[in-house]
């Protein structure tokens, strides 16, 4: 194949050529999927729906539970949906929303994380100031910032991605991943969207650092408190919210700033897994699930969705 117009589909790696394990990677992907999906929309439910958690703090983790649903539902249901149908093939424009709708989500997520790292350092270590900083209209503006720079993120990885010719249809990855699809191009123009890694990789280890020292600093504040029960709550929340996001970013820049091989890598599959699947599945459990007021709103919301459904069967009967 000579450039890119003459290519209608790609060709994606597939997890076994026996069809038992393609059922077992079916099941495994789709326990995994729901699990993030529910967890996810669960909270977004809370937030929605009760008053008392419309504040700062809820207000970003409804958006990284959007992210984290939106960053999941790119690339895994056509994944399971191949090793159901026996087939490998996904169309070029498909390989292209891939491409910007999972970059676009993750960088939003990524951006978000490093926003909600400094709320929790202004409500930590200037609780006094937090309402004056941290009001309603700053909350939009940042959040509004986080999607609209995922935007433009997004955007340029998929320009810079495939403008490229390719070579060939052959990605050895189960989804369209940016290192490996410039692995197949035939000409110095992938050294554009190179750049742009390399970019924004400098970007995110400066919003990664920006977090490290967030931290730091929170993590000083927590242990001036008299409380043991208030120094372990805020342990119990920060530490495994550093652990998941730090997984996340190293097999990231792992993953996409490592030259791919020229062959399907079962250390490239693992990393691509880890990061795909990790933060969608562990911010639901570390944020909400540990959390007294997210439970009390999901129970509160079980309470009257049971109510509507025996009011409403009541109603047939």
């Amino acid at each position: 194949m000579n450039n890119h117009s003459s290519i209608s589909e790609f060709v994606l790696l597939e997890f076994s050529a026996t069809w038992e394990l393609q059922i077992l990677h079916f099941l495994l992907f789709l326990v995994l999927y729901l699990a993030g999906v529910l967890g996810n929309l669960l909270i977004i439910s809370a937030v929605a729906f009760d008053h008392h958690l419309h504040t700062p703090m809820y207000f970003f983790l409804m958006n990284l539970a959007i992210q984290d649903l939106g960053s999941v539902s790119a690339i895994i249901p056509k994944s399971m949906a191949n090793s159901v149908m026996n087939s490998r093939h996904i169309s070029f424009s498909g390989c292209v929303a891939q491409v910007f709708f999972f970059v676009f989500f993750v960088g939003s997520d990524f951006f978000l994380l490093t926003v909600m790292a400094y709320d929790r350092y202004v409500a930590i270590c200037n609780p006094l100031q937090y309402e004056i900083v941290m009001n309603k209209q700053a909350c939009i503006q940042m959040v509004a910032a986080v999607w609209i720079t995922g935007l433009i993120y997004g955007a340029l990885h998929t320009g810079g991605t495939f403008v490229v010719p390719f070579c060939s249809n052959i990605v050895y990855q189960f989804y369209c991943e940016i290192p490996h699809l410039l692995n197949l191009s035939c000409s110095d123009s992938y050294l554009v969207e190179v750049f742009v890694l390399v970019m924004s990789a400098v970007i995110e280890l400066g919003c990664f650092v920006f977090i490290i020292i967030t931290y730091v600093l929170i993590f000083s504040t927590v242990l001036k408190i008299p409380s043991v029960q208030g120094r372990q709550k805020a342990f119990s929340t920060c530490l495994p919210h550093l652990i998941v996001f730090s997984i996340f970013i190293f097999t990231g820049w792992f993953a996409y700033l490592s030259p791919p091989s020229k062959t399907p890598s079962l250390l490239d599959l693992a990393l691509t897994v880890i990061y795909t699947f990790v933060p969608p599945l562990m911010n639901p459990v570390i944020y909400s699930m540990r959390n007294k007021e997210i439970k009390t709103a999901l129970a509160k919301l079980l309470i009257t969705v049971c109510s509507s459904i025996e009011r409403s069967f009541a109603s047939f009967t």
